[in-house]
């Protein structure tokens, strides 16, 4: 490959440069927890390429809800995605890349943002160095990076998904039923996963995980057939949420204003601090406004929006960039 102008009398050395994007998620859905997920319209996106000047060491430059993150570089779950890929591959990662990621998924809200930063930087090294993952391979590697598959499978798969866990986990798409939709009101304080984790019992008694299980397959039935008494009853969960709410300032107050403006329900979007409301499509916007209020009146600033009826998974797209071409270029050779 040549080009015109200063570089006539030489060959032009291009560099593959992965973009990749990845929606944002949520997981639980009330009873379905670490086992249901769905994507959710945020994303994050990353340019992923390698250093010309290995000796520079990888860069990041951070944009949107990321900008203020101060982490070094190779502790960013972009690199430790496509570190872990490589390594499930077979593959030596590059020494030295340069990374421009934006987002505008809030981060420690329970929206699955360190969940879409490594499935980012694992997608990505399949197109920088060159190799393939199945989407099993994929959710494996991100989900021992994680610590759980449901925002993970999510990302990944985009839409609603059900994920069985084992030796591999096992991912299903879940039906949602024409009409139904997702809501969700993100207040201005974060729930870290780490401080959700440690407020759950080691042990339950017998019964409540038999109720807990029999709460989990009313989720997976009422998100297919859109039956408002078995939603009700899926979004109650006994299984974390009862040990979580307490960490969310206003939770009883929000989830009762979402049901009073016509949502079968409402319970932790994750871990929190975010809530999640089901509800039919023609009340949603009322539930979002509804919800937003309910937390204004506690003294939380809080966003609320619809989810779309189908927010889809991770895309990769690959150019060649010529060597000294900028890093946000498109194929410029």
């Amino acid at each position: 490959m040549r080009m015109s102008g200063a570089h006539h009398l030489g060959v032009v050395r291009v560099r593959r440069r992965a973009v990749v994007r990845v929606p944002a998620s949520t997981a639980n859905l009330g009873a379905g927890f670490d086992c249901v997920g769905a994507a959710v319209d945020r994303c994050l996106t990353a340019s992923v390429v390698v250093q010309p000047e290995p000796e520079k060491g990888t860069t990041i430059q951070r944009g949107g809800t990321l900008a203020g993150l101060d982490v070094a570089p190779e502790e960013d779950w972009v690199v430790v995605g496509l570190r872990a890929a490589c390594a499930a591959a077979g593959r030596k990662a590059p020494d030295a890349l340069r990374i421009r990621v934006s987002s505008n998924i809030p981060v420690a809200r329970g929206l699955g943002s360190s969940a879409a930063a490594v499935v980012a930087g694992a997608v990505a090294a399949t197109g920088i160095v060159g190799f393939t993952l199945t989407d099993e391979q994929l959710l494996d590697t991100c989900a021992r990076v994680e610590g759980h598959p449901d925002n993970v499978a999510a990302a990944i798969h985009g839409g609603a998904v059900l994920v069985v866990p084992g030796a591999s986990a096992r991912v299903a798409p879940l039906t949602v039923a024409r009409g139904l939709t997702l809501v969700f009101a993100v207040p201005d304080f974060e729930v870290t996963t780490r401080e959700a984790r440690a407020v759950l019992p080691k042990e339950l008694p017998h019964r409540t995980a038999a109720q807990a299980a029999a709460r989990g397959a009313a989720l997976v039935h009422g998100l297919a057939t859109g039956e408002a008494d078995v939603l009700r009853v899926a979004l109650d969960d006994v299984l974390h949420v009862p040990f979580r709410q307490s960490l969310i300032h206003g939770y009883e107050a929000v989830c009762g204003k979402a049901v009073a403006a016509g949502a079968f329900g409402a319970t932790l979007s994750g871990s929190g601090s975010t809530l999640v409301a089901v509800a039919p499509e023609r009340q949603a916007p009322a539930v979002a406004e509804a919800m937003r209020s309910a937390w204004e009146h506690h003294g939380v600033q809080a966003d609320s929006f619809v989810n779309p009826s189908q927010v889809d998974g991770r895309s990769l797209t690959v150019h060649l960039d010529c060597e000294d071409a900028p890093a946000t270029a498109g194929a410029a050779c």
